[in-house]
């Protein structure tokens, strides 16, 4: 890998975070345009990231204290994946001409922008690079449709799992949304991890639907980045693959809870996007359902799915 001139930018985390990054890494390569830009992420978001202008070599870095950088110092590194003190410290250790971070206590002599918890995600890092004095766009968040096929063009993708319990919607609630929709005549299909083949399975079985209609775990992220690309609605809670109908400009109905969309949600001007949320906030990480979450009736969201489908059956 060629590393004479390059910047190094650490995002070793999930789809939704490589997302809202996308527009810092835009910035990143509009102020250096002769340095190769290479991202520290995971392995499994190749596809994802490839689609990215920005990028121009993926760093396989599963996570925190797995940087392995091969070459000479970067010119610049920059710090995308957190506050630290794990993330400083990982590219400290590539010995950057200059590092571009928040600070943290734990390295005084590192200067840094403050770290602030009540900014959204994609300003968080729009505002580090502009703390560099660069320009960054915040509404640069579309990405290229994928190269390959959709595994169920113009399908209404309903996606039932998240990373942790507090996200999750009730699997019920979800089967009932299903159930109508394809009643209604909808091809509706059901994705997920591997780990949430089961989850799926169950939802497609309580709507009467077979199990055709479950791509969970049948799927890598080319095939479902060019699923939700192709897709007539997304319907999903607080997940990456909502992050995925933002990059893709595919309508969308986003079940948010505990986590406010103010810091994780699509950009309000993205007006094909639905967001529901009963204006709880709580513990994004915990091992129950929101109570905010359980808000939202099946009612609710099946009449936003509902309105999101004939707007763009009027829209064209």
């Amino acid at each position: 890998m060629a590393v004479s001139s390059a910047v190094l930018v650490l995002r070793a985390l999930g789809i939704g975070d490589l997302l809202t990054a996308v527009p810092a890494l835009r910035a990143l390569r509009a102020a250096y345009p002769d340095d190769r830009l290479v991202l520290a992420a995971p392995e499994g978001l190749r596809d994802l990231v490839e689609l990215i202008d920005a990028v121009d070599e993926l760093l396989p870095t599963p996570g925190l204290g797995e940087l392995a950088w091969p070459g000479p110092p970067p010119r610049l590194a920059v710090n995308l994946h957190g506050s630290g003190p794990e993330s400083i410290h990982d590219l400290l250790a590539t010995d950057p001409a200059e590092l571009l971070t928040h600070r943290h206590p734990d390295f005084p002599d590192v200067p840094g922008l403050a770290w602030r918890d009540d900014v959204h995600e994609v300003d968080r890092w729009c505002r580090l690079v502009e703390y560099a004095h660069l320009e960054a766009d915040r509404s640069a968040l579309r990405l290229p449709v994928p190269p390959g096929p959709s595994p169920a063009p113009d399908a209404v993708v309903v996606h039932p799992g998240a990373a942790f319990p507090s996200r999750r919607w009730p699997p019920e609630r979800f089967a009932g949304v299903v159930a109508a929709l394809a009643a209604a005549g909808h091809h509706v299909v059901l994705t997920g991890s591997p780990g949430e083949r089961e989850l799926a399975l169950s939802i497609a079985d309580r709507a009467g639907l077979g199990e055709d209609t479950v791509l969970a775990g049948r799927t890598g992220l080319a095939e479902l980045a060019a699923l939700v690309a192709g897709a007539a609605l997304v319907v999903c809670g607080d997940t990456g693959v909502g992050h995925l109908a933002t990059a893709f400009g595919t309508p969308s109905v986003l079940l948010f809870g505990p986590t406010p969309p103010r810091l994780w949600g699509p950009p309000p001007s993205a007006r094909q996007h639905v967001v529901l949320w009963a204006g709880n906030v709580g513990d994004p990480h915990g091992q129950e359902p929101d109570g905010g979450l359980l808000l939202l009736g099946e009612e609710r969201v099946l009449a936003a799915a509902r309105s999101a489908l004939e707007a763009r059956v009027a829209h064209g």
